[in-house]
């Protein structure tokens, strides 16, 4: 049984999403020096899932080497990653985080009136000898019909920026969508369902 899990994510809502759960957790996120930004560039023609499956994988052999690092005693590491995908897009169909207003405004135009998916991939190493457990979420989310009005004045409050597919549905952006097929906590960042049942793999106790 393991009372509390490292958390190698500096996301502030997958942390809000685990205390929400119960789970005590301690930060394993990456040192100034960690180069993390490189890991999460798709490959040429990359599809969405084996994307946030490769990043989310990455990701957990990047903390368990600085968990080796450390000195700290052993826990279970959690890791994830979250992906906006629009199947089909003759431009690719993973739609990253914005890179400035221009680029928010044509993936929010990409978005507008449309359905995309969202897939958040989890991984769990239980034991630092063995592979981490790996499995992904994927919710159809349905967007309103957007006005350039609406998109400029979303770009103007500064959300979409640091956000896979330029919008948060925990914040302004939830007004835009109508309805989701899939996991509200799976958008954010960390389904709960599907990390209860992981967590529940590696015997963590709740608070």
């Amino acid at each position: 049984m393991y009372s509390f899990i490292y958390l190698a994510s500096q996301s502030p809502r997958r942390q809000e999403l685990l205390k929400q759960m119960g789970i005590r957790y301690e930060m394993l996120a990456p040192s100034p020096g960690e180069d993390s930004e490189s890991i999460e560039t798709p490959l040429l023609h990359e599809k969405a899932r084996a994307y946030v499956e490769r990043v989310t994988l990455a990701k957990s052999t990047a903390a368990l080497a600085r968990w080796q690092k450390s000195g700290l005693t052993w826990a279970p590491i959690l890791c994830a990653d979250t992906t906006v995908s629009m199947p089909g897009n003759s431009e690719g169909e993973i739609l990253g985080k914005p890179t400035d207003e221009t680029d928010a405004a044509r993936i929010l135009n990409m978005l507008s009136g449309k359905t995309h998916e969202v897939l958040t991939a989890i991984a769990l190493t239980i034991d630092p000898s063995q592979k981490p457990l790996c499995l992904v979420q994927v919710s159809k989310v349905h967007f309103a019909k957007l006005s350039p009005e609406q998109i400029a004045a979303y770009i103007a409050s500064g959300e979409p920026f640091g956000k896979a597919g330029a919008y948060g549905i925990q914040g302004l952006g939830g007004a835009f969508i109508p309805s989701i097929e899939g996991s509200y906590s799976g958008i954010m960042g960390l389904p709960i369902f599907e990390t209860a049942q992981l967590l529940e793999r590696a015997q963590v106790t709740c608070l």
